[in-house]
């Protein structure tokens, strides 16, 4: 998917022993395990193949923002094929399955291969435009529009990788995780998540998300 398929089909001339060359590897981490730490160097882009995954910043008083939730197919951030430090911390959230590739062969077959100078140019403008509307919504928005935004954006993600049927998503979260995406207490998280109940707009639960009412969330969470 998206930039890891790019980057398997741009096989150079000058790479034809990618089988043996040890540019790609793969790596496994269980439910709340590290998978990266802030300022850690790493000669490796990690793609995440399977599960789910998050960025975040840690503070020093353990306060978290959690910067962006990761599904199969994303890049961790394009910021790492040019960067040798993460900027950022990573933890699975789920069991998940890691592809490591080799920064250096990355950028050779980005300074060779415009396909992938455009999947690279493309993951960069979504991450932008990403923290853009999550600094607006976390500026301006309400608590009930900051949630109901951040699952619109999320049901987008799981719909363009997933059959859905009946409006029912997989949504392997706790109310920590929504609260530390969008700004607020796990509480407070809780009380909206009772409100969109009692109005029937969605309701959560097994790490499954049905949405009752899909025209009433867009009106609450679309950026307009």
């Amino acid at each position: 998917m998206g930039l890891c398929g790019t980057l398997l089909g741009a096989v150079s001339e000058d790479s034809k022993a990618d089988q043996n060359s040890g540019w790609q590897h793969f790596a496994a981490a269980r439910a709340g395990e590290q998978i990266a730490i802030r300022n850690q160097g790493s000669s490796d882009v990690f793609v995440l193949c399977a599960g789910w995954a998050f960025r975040y910043f840690q503070l020093s008083d353990g306060r978290r923002q959690i910067l962006q939730f990761l599904l199969p197919g994303d890049i961790f951030s394009p910021t790492t094929i040019f960067e040798k430090a993460f900027y950022f911390s990573a933890k699975a959230l789920t069991e998940v399955r890691i592809s490591a590739f080799a920064r250096s062969e990355i950028r050779a077959r980005c300074a060779a291969n415009s396909s992938v100078q455009w999947a690279i140019a493309k993951a960069c403008m979504e991450e932008v435009h990403d923290a853009a509307r999550l600094s607006t919504v976390l500026g301006q928005f309400s608590a009930q529009e900051r949630i109901a935004y951040l699952l619109l954006h999320l049901m987008t993600r799981i719909a363009a990788r997933n059959v859905i049927r009946e409006q029912r998503f997989p949504l392997p979260l706790r109310q920590q995780h929504i609260a530390d995406a969008v700004g607020l207490t796990p509480v407070h998280v809780s009380r909206v998540f009772s409100q969109f109940r009692k109005r029937r707009i969605l309701a959560f639960s097994d790490g499954v998300m049905t949405v009752s009412n899909l025209p009433e969330l867009e009106k609450l969470g679309s950026l307009r």
